[in-house]
């Protein structure tokens, strides 16, 4: 099963298996990760899911949509390069070992 690297604002790091089709955000969810909250369940609609996805794997990802695009001018944490949000990130065999750093704060 694929894995991702969710590296927490202290420097710790957590690696996750995820299964293909299920987003980053689901996966933290579900390992009870602290940092990222998705409060609004994976619609696009809270942006409390900002993660820096790593620049090895940015070009691997599918282009944000305007939602994403716009949810992501509303973070708490300031915008980055590699600013995506998680409940975006639909795990796949290609982006195993994906690292992304947790955006902090999340509200």
């Amino acid at each position: 099963m694929p894995r991702v690297i969710y590296i927490h604002p202290n420097g710790e790091r957590d690696e996750v298996e995820v299964a293909n089709g299920q987003s980053l955000m689901l996966a933290a969810t579900a390992n009870d990760l602290n940092g990222i909250v998705g409060d609004c369940g994976g619609v696009m609609s809270c942006a409390t899911c900002h993660v820096i996805v790593d620049d090895a794997f940015a070009a691997l990802l599918p282009p944000p949509v305007d939602t994403e695009h716009q949810m992501l001018d509303y973070t708490a944490a300031p915008r980055e390069a590699g600013s995506r949000l998680s409940c975006q990130i639909v795990m796949t065999d290609a982006l195993d070992g994906i690292a992304v750093r947790i955006a902090d704060p999340q509200l």
